[in-house]
């Protein structure tokens, strides 16, 4: 039987700021029949390389309308998700259907849906945590990496700041995502805050946006515990391709402290990108990050 889910009125997402792109579905991956995925896919499907844009909770593809347009400049194809729970993809409405296997094992179906060659994988927040973790799934499809402002989880806190955005999170289950984007980053005007909630018109919507901070591996025995302690030693001897990492310096979750951590784990990682003004959401500085790690792959 299928999961009940959620659909985001599509009336909701009309004239998002900066962010015209024609929207992509799919209904039919794997273990996931009858659940509608939502992608961007930009550019030419026969380019030399793709870049796969992963998101983090609560946001969605939006967070990258600043960096897609200079990948695509470069004749890149971008193809950017949005995990079940968020953007103008389906809610499942039951909280417990979220977990860590349930969103990997879609990432890892989807990437197989597409066929996609050549990825460049572009992370932040969850899609970090989540994303680092699929390379070594499926290495010949990954060739460069772009990792901002997220961690692997391998059974303890990142931090103390994300102790108490945990709390926080836990407070607030009908959380107002516009609110929390626009107090996290105040450069964005109020009608991209807005874009930013238009995926969750109620609280019904929100079962994603409530369990994805529960879901972090702060314990040893918390399910995808073994999974990232593997990515994090495949990270950081069997990958060999170039790596980026930019840091948004003001964010106090997954900050300085913790990128040092984990470039340390990155082998080639070299100095990142430091945004002193750059808070979580590191992408909404975006257009600059995008350029610098063109420039440092030598231009395409």
């Amino acid at each position: 039987m299928p999961l009940a889910a959620k659909r985001t009125p599509d009336e909701r997402f009309t004239d998002l700021p900066g962010f015209d792109y024609a929207p992509h579905y799919v209904d039919t991956l794997h273990g996931y029949e009858g659940l509608r995925v939502h992608f961007v896919d930009e550019g030419p499907r026969d380019a030399p390389h793709t870049f796969l844009c992963l998101h983090g909770q609560p946001s969605w593809s939006y967070l990258y309308r600043k960096m897609i347009p200079v990948f695509l400049q470069s004749g890149a194809r971008v193809v950017a998700p949005d995990w079940l729970g968020f953007g103008r993809s389906d809610k499942p409405v039951e909280d417990s259907t979220y977990t860590f296997e349930f969103h990997r094992n879609m990432m890892i179906a989807l990437i197989r849906h597409l066929d996609l060659k050549h990825v460049t994988l572009v992370v932040q927040d969850w899609g970090g945590l989540l994303g680092l973790t699929v390379p070594m799934e499926m290495p010949d499809r990954f060739e460069r990496l772009i990792v901002m402002n997220t961690t692997l989880a391998v059974g303890q806190s990142p931090s103390e700041g994300f102790d108490n955005w945990k709390a926080f999170a836990g407070s607030q289950p009908d959380m107002e995502v516009a609110a929390l984007m626009k107090r996290g980053t105040p450069i964005l005007s109020d009608a991209e805050a807005a874009a930013y909630g238009a995926p969750f018109p109620d609280i019904s919507f929100k079962a994603g946006v409530r369990q994805f901070p529960k879901l972090v591996m702060v314990a040893p025995d918390m399910a995808g515990v073994d999974i990232s302690k593997r990515a994090a030693a495949w990270w950081a001897s069997d990958w060999n391709g170039p790596s980026f990492m930019a840091v948004g310096a003001s964010d106090p979750v997954l900050g300085p402290p913790v990128m040092a951590a984990l470039r340390a784990g990155i082998k080639g990682c070299p100095e990142p990108l430091v945004l002193p003004e750059a808070g979580h959401f590191v992408q909404e500085w975006g257009e600059p990050i995008a350029r610098a790690a063109l420039a440092h792959f030598g231009g395409t």
